[in-house]
């Protein structure tokens, strides 16, 4: 099965060219690429135009920066895999663990699935995070009768079909619970494995903040009601 493996890029000039290095290294060897830069100014787009005349990759630019959640939308329209998983642009997330996240929709357990930093391991995550995960992952439990640990994880899998099937309005952060509550209320089941994680900083360019939390809260009440 062909994998599709989606990048939103926001100004990662420092680390891009290792997680790709370490994507490509972790990933089935039928796999594509899929880069989208929201509008760098650090330099990225630099490194960018070298990934460009790589065999497995597409990379699409966006003109105006327009968060990450557009740029997952804009790479799903150059998606052509059978499995098509979120891959972030740091190194908050261990690219090894990709093969265990897609091994419950390759095996047909399920059509969609998340690494659950919860069930694996955490490091460096503030305590206002970890609480605001909490909270989110309880919600969806909550609204959707449906028990999952870890709501705002990067590390989202897909049957193809069924992503593409989604009308997605998102542009920010929202991404996560948006597609959580559009997901469930086709009827899918969520299917959750352990992945590693180690959290970054803002001043080590970690972007998403307290606005988001109240955001990602209200999407899952819109979306719980409205399609």
């Amino acid at each position: 099965m062909k994998l599709s493996i989606i990048i939103p890029i926001y100004n990662e000039a420092a680390l891009i060219e290792t997680v790709l290095e370490r994507v490509r290294a972790a990933v089935p060897a039928d796999h594509e690429l899929i880069l989208v830069d929201d509008c760098s100014r650090d330099g990225t787009r630099d490194i960018l135009k070298l990934e460009e005349k790589k065999p497995d990759t597409i990379v699409v630019y966006h003109d105006v920066n327009k968060g990450k959640g557009a740029a997952i939308r804009t790479g799903l329209k150059h998606a052509t895999g059978d499995i098509v998983i979120v891959q972030d642009a740091d190194m908050e997330y261990d690219p090894r663990d990709i093969p265990r996240v897609i091994a419950p929709i390759i095996e047909g357990k399920t059509n969609v699935a998340y690494g659950s930093r919860f069930w694996g391991s955490v490091e460096k995550m503030a305590l206002p995070n970890y609480v605001a995960n909490q909270i989110l992952a309880w919600l969806v439990t909550i609204l959707f009768f449906h028990r999952i640990t870890d709501e705002a994880t990067a590390y989202k899998a897909f049957r193809a079909d069924v992503i593409h099937s989604i009308e997605l309005k998102c542009n920010r952060f929202e991404f996560c619970p948006e597609v959580t509550a559009k997901v469930l209320r086709k009827g899918e089941k969520i299917i959750e494995t352990p992945i590693t994680f180690s959290a970054r900083t803002f001043e080590q360019g970690k972007k998403i903040g307290w606005r988001d939390f109240i955001t990602a809260v209200w999407t899952l009440l819109k979306y719980r009601f409205v399609k």
